[in-house]
């Protein structure tokens, strides 16, 4: 931002960005504040004037229109969005999930308003790479070959309904991020059942 907001664009400028979820750092950079302090006192004044809310310790939307997934990935940081979340909504997997599913640093089990969201603990060096993971407006979520492999590297066995629409050759090309033998094996296996079409 080029100037600091004046008194009354404070709220204003949160209200014009294409963001729907705030963290204080976020609100620290829009408004050209470095006191943390000042920042949460202002927040919390918008909250109780019914003109923000609050979703969680440190971050805030505007309305209840927000972005789930933006929210889901806003939590812990560095994340994205994959495992049954994509696999899902990719048709490699039929089962419904109403969980969020995020791959970050950390093991959490988290519930904000009515919404579950499950992060999934990935090693740092995979976590950084962005080799199949798609950038959206406010948020990064994995390809169907990248949320396909983040589950086999976080699950010894795990059935999938659909091979049929993974591409094999973008499997293949992101398989060597996860340096892991185990998983190198375990692809070729599930490429073996899907080339001789026999249920996994």
């Amino acid at each position: 931002m080029d100037k600091k907001p004046t008194k009354g664009e404070y709220l204003e400028t949160l209200l014009r960005s294409n963001k729907t979820i705030f963290s204080i750092q976020d609100v620290a950079l829009m408004w050209g504040e470095e006191n943390e302090r000042t920042i949460s006192s202002r927040l919390n004044k918008y909250v109780k004037a019914g003109k923000l809310i609050r979703v969680r310790r440190g971050l805030y939307v505007k309305d209840r229109n927000y972005d789930r997934f933006e929210l889901a990935t806003r939590i812990y940081t560095p994340s994205y969005i994959s495992f049954e979340t994509v696999l899902t909504r990719e048709g490699v997997n039929f089962q419904y999930y109403g969980n969020i599913f995020v791959a970050s640093y950390i093991n959490r089990e988290i519930i904000v308003g009515d919404q579950k969201i499950n992060i999934v603990r990935t090693k740092d060096y995979v976590l950084s790479n962005t080799t199949g993971i798609e950038h959206k407006r406010n948020y990064d979520i994995a390809t169907r070959e990248r949320a396909f492999l983040d589950r086999i590297y976080v699950s010894k066995d795990y059935h999938f309904d659909n091979l049929d629409n993974l591409n094999w050759d973008k499997v293949f090309e992101i398989l060597p991020i996860y340096h892991n033998k185990r998983l190198d094996k375990k692809v070729k296996e599930y490429f073996e059942f899907y080339k001789n079409n026999k249920p996994i």
